[in-house]
Parts: C-alpha cells; sequence; structure tokens
C-alpha cells in the first residue's frame, strides 16, 4: 500500500487527502492546529474548511510534521504558494531520501518568479524528476463531494508520473499525465489573475461577451508567456490551461473569481481579503507573474491591468479603458 503524507489541511488538501484514501493509499494529514488534526481523527470531517463532508478511515491527521512525513512514498505540498519556501525549509531534513514530491499549488513565487517546483528542487535539493505538479479544474468541495473530475499530473519522469496517477484514480477523479512542467504550473498559475479579473467584470455587470473576452484573451497572454518559457503551447487547450481557467472564472466556489467581484464592486484589497477570509493566490502572483513576463519581453495586458488595481489602486473603470484603447493587432497567441 502507498504511503502518502499530504502537507497542509485546508480545503484543497483535505480533498486531495480524501482522494488518495478513496484510491487504496494509505494517508496522513498535516494541519498545523493540534486541535484540527484531532477533530479530522476524531470526528472524520474537517469542519472549518469543509463541513458536512464525511473523510475516509484510511486517512488521519497530526501535527507533528515527522509523524506525518515518517516512512512516505508520496509527498504532497497543499500550502499557500507564498508560504512554500519556509514551509519546506522547516520539513525538508524529514523529507524521505526517494519520495516523491506533488505540488498541488498554483503560483509563481514572489522575487524569485521561480516555478512552485522549481522551489521544492532547490530547497529541498531533489532532482526535477523526483518533482511532479497537480492541476487542472481542481475546485475542492465539488470533488469532495465526489461529483466527477479530472485532473492532470505534470512529472518528466514517466513512471513517476504513471504511479502518482494510479494513486489517486478513483470513480470520480480521473487524473491524466503530461510531461509539459511549465505549461501546466503556468496554466494555474496565471488562471488566478485571469479569475480575478472574470470576477471585477462580472461585479462591474459586464455580459457575456466581455467576460468571453477575458478568457479568451486570457488563455492568449498565458501561452505566450509558456512558449516563451519552453512550454508546449497545446497544454493550454486541456485541462491545466482552458479547462481550470474555465472552472476558476465561471464557478462561484472559485476564491479568485470571487475576490475579484470584491474589487469590482469598489473594495480596497484590505477588505476583499477581510470578506472572504481565504488565500487567493493571483493577489500576490501577478506581481511575480508581470515580472516573469516583462524579463521574458511578453506582453501580458490583462496581468498588467489586475497587479494595478490590486497593488496601486487603479479604479478597474480606468483598467477597462486601457484594455480597450490598447493598439488593435491581429489576434494571434504569440
Amino acid at each position: 500500500m502507498i504511503r502518502a503524507a499530504v502537507l497542509g489541511a485546508g480545503s484543497w488538501g483535505t480533498t486531495f487527502a480524501k482522494v488518495l484514501a478513496d484510491a487504496g493509499c494509505e494517508v496522513v494529514l498535516h494541519a498545523r492546529r493540534p486541535e484540527l488534526a484531532k477533530a479530522i481523527t476524531d470526528e472524520r470531517e474537517n469542519s472549518d474548511y469543509l463541513p458536512g463532508i464525511r473523510l475516509p478511515a484510511t486517512m488521519r491527521a497530526t501535527a507533528d510534521p515527522a509523524e506525518a512525513l515518517l516512512d512516505a512514498d508520496v509527498v504532497v505540498l497543499a500550502v499557500p504558494s507564498q508560504s512554500l519556501r519556509e514551509n519546506l525549509s522547516e520539513w525538508a531534513h524529514l523529507l524521505p531520501v526517494d519520495a516523491t514530491l506533488l505540488s498541488l499549488m498554483k503560483g509563481i513565487e514572489l522575487g524569485t518568479t521561480k516555478r512552485m517546483s522549481e522551489v521544492i528542487c532547490e530547497v529541498t535539493g531533489a532532482g526535477a524528476e523526483r518533482v511532479a505538479a497537480l492541476s487542472g479544474p481542481n475546485l475542492a468541495r465539488e470533488i469532495a463531494e465526489e461529483q466527477p473530475a479530472a485532473t492532470v499530473i505534470a512529472c518528466t519522469d514517466t513512471d513517476r508520473a504513471e504511479a502518482l496517477q494510479a494513486a489517486c484514480h478513483t470513480p470520480y477523479f480521473r487524473p491524466y499525465t503530461n510531461p509539459d512542467m511549465v505549461g501546466c504550473e503556468l496554466g494555474g498559475a496565471v488562471k488566478n489573475v485571469i479569475a480575478l479579473a472574470y470576477g471585477i467584470a462580472t461585479a462591474m455587470g459586464f455580459g457575456d461577451n466581455t467576460r468571453a473576452m477575458l478568457m479568451t484573451r486570457g488563455l492568449a497572454e498565458t501561452a505566450r508567456l509558456g512558449v516563451a518559457l519552453g512550454a508546449d503551447p497545446i497544454t493550454f487547450a486541456g485541462l491545466a490551461g482552458m479547462g481550470d481557467l474555465v472552472a476558476s472564472c465561471s464557478s462561484p466556489l472559485a476564491r479568485n473569481r470571487t475576490f475579484g467581484e470584491h474589487l469590482g464592486r469598489g473594495e480596497t484589497l484590505e477588505q476583499a481579503q477581510a470578506a472572504t477570509r481565504q488565500t487567493a493566490e493571483g493577489v500576490k502572483s501577478c506581481l511575480s507573474i508581470r515580472d516573469l513576463a516583462r524579463a521574458n519581453g511578453v506582453e501580458m495586458p490583462i496581468t498588467e491591468q489586475i497587479e494595478r488595481i490590486c497593488h496601486e489602486g487603479m479604479d478597474p473603470r480606468l483598467a477597462v479603458d486601457a484594455l480597450m484603447s490598447r493598439t488593435a493587432k491581429p489576434e494571434s497567441y504569440e
């Protein structure tokens, strides 16, 4: 039996722990708060993040990272992307030597502009072949309710990717594999920014034409950056690209879309944060994605405007004017 450690007991970490347990793995979930770990183990429910969802008897929780990581074959990292380096620095010496390290995070690190897999390799010293990323239209609550869903596991090592695929395949959760780490990770990170834009547009009262424009042009700028960094453009037409983007933009369950709606109603960043009480990865990642794009000479106009709204206090109406007054060009992903 595969032993999996899931580090991070938020909604997605807990949901993926459930998926692994339902697929036949022995699962230990790490929660920082001892009272939450005890409640998950004793009551079989994470009432803080997934109230009403019954968790399998084959998973338990602990507040001790050493206990969670003991003899783990797979280590799943499910913490906020901007806290990964700090958390992983604490855990690195506890990681089993040949464990596969699977990232559930969708972000680009501030300051370094590194993808999450690059941060993992740098902090742990693990070779790139040991690191994988999972990305797709994966709204935690729906998967926890066992609604049919699919995802992509990206890894340069085909054998590891297929082993992970088997470890999390259930009747309601279907994983595919893809060797394109760059494309899968960028698709997941940039869609958060585009979902913020979608939420802002929705709250401003714009209709389906505007929202369709944001999704398609958002996908175009994601693909432009991806191709510049060596990604396969076909990746962005799949689950880790268009699929994830559609789910994050269209669903009221999506954190970034919901956060964007607060901004579109004229709330400040602080007011939106207080109202949502969850991490909207796109708010911070828009800065690092903008920097990554500029460093590679890639135009990302939607990302630029979201950064100005979030961090420079720009009125969303002015951002709309700026986007619509740009010089017209042929439609292209280049």
